[in-house]
């Protein structure tokens, strides 16, 4: 088996689709690389508050790095949290605002946002259906949001004006047109990655990430080793050490076996 390595998996389009859809594949060779004696842990940008299913969690982790490593959570123990100022997150969402742009704030409880911003979006049901009680109104609760990043539906207009105003608080990882991620400086899901590293006493070099997408990149860099779903961006790919197939194609399980983790 050689020595235990630590294995990072995104969620969206790696562990699961859009539908929140797992193959069978993955969740028995997740199961099978912690019987070896290995490590799993979600490494996801999504706010730890958003971080729920009972399908995720059921598959067995040993820990999460929740929203692009503002969260470290190893055996149900919070061991790193970065919660933004009350001061930076109103200045944040004033400021988004201003500039047209329509805010999800993530925090490891709760996310905010106002649903009359976001009318009949997909995305807004997705998480109204997928949040229950935990999505609650940036509104209704003024200036008393618990949270460490933003996402942001911003356009294309005056997002860059916005970015300049905000530089200073945040990076910010840029999507699609409408989609954009504002992560506290200086983390990513790479120093989640470090972090973890640091408080097992692992080597860098014995870390596995698994990711399709633009917030995966600074993890795929960081990792031993750097694994891009086939269905990844184009971006994602060209960083990666290795490409497996798709999410569809029992691409987790072609990695592992690749890399003889089972």
């Amino acid at each position: 088996m050689g020595s235990q390595k630590l294995l990072f998996f995104d969620i969206d389009n790696t562990i699961w689709d859009y539908d929140n859809f797992i193959p069978e594949s993955t969740v028995r060779t997740i199961r099978a690389v912690r019987e070896n004696g290995h490590k799993a842990f979600l490494c996801s940008g999504r706010g730890r508050g958003y971080i729920r299913s009972p399908e995720l969690f059921d598959i067995g982790f040993d820990g999460v790095v929740s929203g692009c490593g503002t969260l470290i959570e190893i055996d149900g123990e919070i061991l790193l949290y970065k919660k933004m100022t009350d001061e930076e997150s109103l200045r944040t969402v004033e400021t988004v605002r201003k500039y047209g742009m329509r805010p999800i704030l993530e925090g490891k409880e709760y996310l905010y946002m106002d649903s009359e911003e976001f009318g009949d979006d997909w995305y807004m049901k997705k998480l109204t259906r997928e949040m229950g009680q935990r999505l609650k109104s940036i509104s209704d609760n003024w200036g008393k949001w618990e949270i460490s990043k933003v996402s942001c539906d911003s356009g294309e207009d005056r997002r860059e004006e916005c970015f300049k105003e905000l530089e200073d608080i945040f990076d910010f990882i840029v999507h699609t047109s409408n989609v954009v991620e504002m992560v506290p400086k200086g983390f990513s899901k790479g120093t989640g990655i470090l972090k973890v590293c640091e408080l097992l006493g692992a080597e860098v070099s014995d870390t596995f990430a698994f990711g399709d997408g633009e917030n995966d990149i600074e993890m795929i860099k960081t990792a031993g080793t750097g694994i891009a779903m086939g269905n990844g961006n184009a971006h994602a790919r060209a960083e990666a050490d290795f490409v497996t197939r798709d999410i569809y194609h029992d691409g987790i399980y072609h990695a592992c076996k690749y890399f003889e983790l089972l």
